[in-house]
């Protein structure tokens, strides 16, 4: 698989929760033409350090909004029907506000077990993003257990007034974006965060901007909504081949992109084609 336009990498970038420094995130992301996913609770916006309701749609045009349930638990210690209750209020709520669809969801605290995730997987969740770290890029097979690639900045500023372990953890976020900007591999890299680290530190929303700087305009880079990717590769597991794997038909409304005997090829939508060995 390659990604659209034959591109080898995609960018992710999830940020949790609705806080009032999304609106200088996503000045931030825009300033640089990155695109974001924000995991937003319904029932706290309007409340202190939130969000308000009638920014959501404006302030987040181009950018994908999903769920982080309504109010914010952890899942894991809810009853079946309370954990219904916080995912369908929270997409009824963020769809009225966005008009679309909201099919995606970050895991409050990063909590999950089977049941949590049966229980979204039957009311339109069709990715859910973990806190599990990889250091990776690569493409989970369970969309409902994303693992992302790191947190924003690693694991720096963690603990207050320790230089010495945020400049070690620094070192490893940029080292980790450099490989994934180097590898001629296929790779994801999706960092996420929450907007609120940042506060009022100007360290801090400096740093943002050198590592979003860095990331943007690569050419090699698809920049996408989390919901987007999820959407491209499905249409790619999807495509159907012929037995000897020279004809292939894409039944998506995609047009998908993949590496045949080292040629790029792409296969457009409702379109079968043959191909050369």
């Amino acid at each position: 698989m390659l990604f659209p336009n034959g591109k080898s990498k995609a960018l992710i970038l999830s940020y949790d929760d609705g806080c009032v420094q999304d609106r200088q995130l996503v000045k931030l992301m825009n300033k640089y033409d990155l695109i974001g996913t924000f995991h937003l609770n319904a029932n706290k916006l309007g409340t202190a350090n939130y969000l308000v309701k009638d920014e959501i749609q404006k302030l987040f045009k181009g950018h994908e909004v999903s769920v982080h349930t309504f109010n914010h638990p952890g899942l894991t210690k809810l009853s079946i029907e309370k954990i219904q209750y916080e995912i369908v209020e929270d997409r009824k709520e963020l769809e009225r506000l966005v008009k679309y669809p909201v099919r995606g969801m970050a895991y409050p605290f990063g909590n999950y077990n089977d049941t949590v995730i049966d229980v979204i997987s039957k009311l339109g969740i069709e990715y859910a993003r973990t806190v599990d770290d990889t250091y990776g890029f690569g493409i989970p097979e369970n969309f409902l257990k994303w693992h992302p690639t790191m947190h924003q900045f690693s694991k720096a500023y963690w603990k207050p007034n320790d230089p010495v372990q945020d400049s070690i953890e620094i070192s490893l976020f940029y080292r980790t974006i450099d490989a994934f900007l180097q590898t001629k591999d296929l790779a994801v890299l999706d960092i996420w965060g929450h907007s609120w680290e940042m506060g009022s530190d100007a360290k801090k929303w400096t740093e943002t901007e050198q590592f979003f700087q860095v990331l943007s305009h690569q050419s090699e880079v698809y920049y996408c909504q989390q919901i987007d990717l999820v959407d491209y590769i499905q249409s790619f597991r999807n495509l159907r081949f012929s037995m000897n794997s020279t004809i292939v038909f894409n039944p998506s409304k995609f047009r998908v992109y993949f590496r045949y005997n080292q040629v790029i090829q792409s296969v457009g939508p409702g379109e079968t084609i043959h191909l050369t060995k």
